[in-house]
C-alpha cells in the first residue's frame, strides 16, 4: 500500500501535470497499476487494521444469556458464573459495552431556565472535622444554593441536617439575595422530602415565601447537576490547603471565596454569575412581608433540674419556671426560652454534642431558692392535735424499744444460736 503522501502525488501529476501512469511509475518506484488503482480511488488510502478477536468473544453468547434475564448482575458475578479464566478488566469493558442492550438508556436533556425561575438545593458534607467544643470535633453539613439561570452559587454551614436548621439556613441565604426563587429544588433529604411528599414544616417555609419546593425523581442526581456540580467545585477549589477553628471561621472563609467564585466567567453561559445575577432578580418573587418559621422549636414543662435539651445539649432555665411549660426555640447562634411571654432563658447555641450550657445567675437562683425552702421547713409549726397541744415527735428507736425489737445484728444472731 502506497503512503497518503505518494497518492496525492500521483494523482497530482497525472491530473494536473498530465504526465503518463508509466512515468509516474518509473519516477515513485511504484508499480503501473498500483498508479491506476490511486487514480480510480475516491479517497486517500487507509491504513485501518480489521479488528482482530477477542478471547471474550467464545464467551459473549454466555454473558448475553445472563443479562437477558439479570440485567444489573455484577461482572463479578458474571465471571464466576461463565467461570471467566482471563483478566477480569477484558470481561467487564465487554459487558459494559453491551449491558445498554438490556438496562436501556436513560438520556438527559440540557435544560435551560428563564431568569429567577429555579434555585437547587443540596447538602454538603466537607471531609474535614471543624471544632466545635473543648475536645469535640464534627463533620458538620454545609447547605449548598444555585441559581438555575445566572449560575450564582451561595453556601453557609449549619449546625445539623434537622429541618429546622435547613429552612433557616435557606432564609439565610435568600436573604442574602433579597428576592426569592419561583422554584426551591431539593432532593429526598428526610427534613424536606424522604417520603416523596414535602414535609409540612418545609411547606409552610415555602408557602410563607410565596415560593414551591419541587422534589427531585429518585436516584436522578441529574435532576439537580448544577449544584451537584457546585458541591464538586466547593470540594476541589475551596477546600484544599484549608484549616477552620471553628464553624465561623469556615463560614468567614466560604464568604469570601464564594465572592470571588462568582466573579469568574461560567463557561456554559460565557457570563460572570454575580453581574448575571442582577439580570435575574427583577424576576424573583419579592421578600414576604414576616420572617418564615423556621429553627428549631419545642414546647416542654421544665424539670426539677431547670435544663432544656437542643440538640443532645442542655441549656441551663430560671429555676422558677420548674412545673410549668416553656417555649424553646434555636436558631444557628441562639437559644432562647419562654415562659408565659416572658423570657427566661438565652444562650450562645452551642454546635458541639452533650454540652451543658449553664447560666450562673440560674445556679444563683436555684441556690437561694433551695435556700428558702430550708428555712421554710425549719419555721414550720409543729402539728397539734384537736385540743390544741404539740404532737410529738420520737425517734424510731424509741418505738423499737417499746415492742422490743432490737435490729442489732449481733443480737440477732445470738437470740438465733440460743433458739
Amino acid at each position: 500500500m502506497i503512503s497518503l503522501e505518494d497518492w496525492a502525488e500521483i494523482r497530482r501529476l497525472h491530473r494536473a501535470e498530465g504526465v503518463p501512469i508509466k512515468q509516474i511509475a518509473a519516477s515513485l518506484g511504484v508499480g503501473r497499476n498500483t498508479v491506476r488503482r490511486a487514480l480510480r480511488a475516491e479517497g486517500p488510502p487507509s491504513r485501518a487494521r480489521a479488528p482482530r478477536g477477542s478471547v471474550v468473544d467464545a464467551y459473549e453468547p454466555q454473558v448475553r444469556v445472563l443479562l437477558a434475564r439479570f440485567p444489573k448482575m455484577p461482572a463479578t458475578v458474571i465471571a464466576e458464573r461463565i467461570q471467566w479464566p482471563y483478566s477480569l478488566t477484558t470481561l467487564k469493558d465487554r459487558v459494559r459495552a453491551i449491558r445498554p442492550e438490556y438496562v436501556g438508556l436513560d438520556p438527559v436533556d440540557r435544560t435551560s431556565y428563564r431568569p429567577g425561575e429555579v434555585a437547587q438545593c443540596d447538602l454538603w458534607f466537607p471531609e474535614p472535622k471543624i471544632p466545635v467544643a473543648p475536645g469535640q470535633e464534627r463533620m458538620l453539613p454545609v447547605l449548598v444554593m444555585t441559581l438555575g439561570f445566572s449560575r450564582f452559587m451561595l453556601a453557609e454551614m449549619i449546625p445539623s441536617r434537622q429541618g429546622g436548621d435547613i429552612l433557616a439556613g435557606m432564609w439565610s441565604l435568600v436573604s442574602r439575595i433579597g428576592r426569592v426563587p419561583r422554584t426551591l429544588v431539593w432532593d429526598r433529604e428526610a427534613a424536606i422530602g424522604g417520603t416523596g411528599k414535602v414535609t409540612a414544616p418545609a411547606a409552610a417555609f415555602a408557602g410563607t415565601l410565596a415560593a414551591r419546593i419541587l422534589l427531585a425523581p429518585p436516584r436522578d442526581p441529574e435532576f439537580k447537576g448544577m449544584v451537584e456540580r457546585a458541591n464538586g467545585f466547593l470540594e476541589t477549589s475551596f477546600l484544599p490547603g484549608r484549616a477552620f477553628a471553628s464553624p465561623q471561621d469556615f463560614n468567614a472563609q466560604l464568604a469570601g471565596w464564594l465572592e470571588r467564585a462568582n466573579a469568574r466567567t461560567v463557561r456554559a453561559t460565557q457570563a460572570r454569575p454575580a453581574e448575571a445575577l442582577e439580570t435575574e432578580r427583577p424576576h424573583m418573587l419579592p421578600m414576604p412581608p414576616v420572617a418564615p418559621a423556621m429553627g428549631l422549636h419545642h414546647r416542654v414543662r421544665l424539670s426539677r433540674d431547670y435544663c432544656v435539651r437542643v440538640d443532645s445539649n442542655d441549656y441551663s432555665v430560671d429555676p422558677r419556671a420548674i412545673g410549668r411549660f416553656v417555649e424553646v426555640k434555636a436558631t444557628s447562634s441562639e437559644v432562647t426560652v419562654h415562659c408565659d411571654g416572658a423570657l427566661v432563658a438565652v444562650h450562645e447555641r452551642s454546635w458541639g454534642r452533650y454540652q451543658l450550657v449553664a447560666d450562673p445567675r440560674h445556679r444563683e437562683t436555684a441556690k437561694d431558692m433551695r435556700r428558702a425552702l430550708a428555712a421554710e421547713r425549719r419555721k414550720a409549726q409543729p402539728r397539734r392535735h384537736a385540743d390544741g397541744h404539740p404532737v410529738a415527735l420520737r425517734a424510731l428507736p424509741d418505738y423499737d424499744a417499746l415492742f422490743g425489737v432490737d435490729f442489732d445484728p449481733a443480737t440477732s444472731i445470738r437470740e438465733a444460736s440460743t433458739t
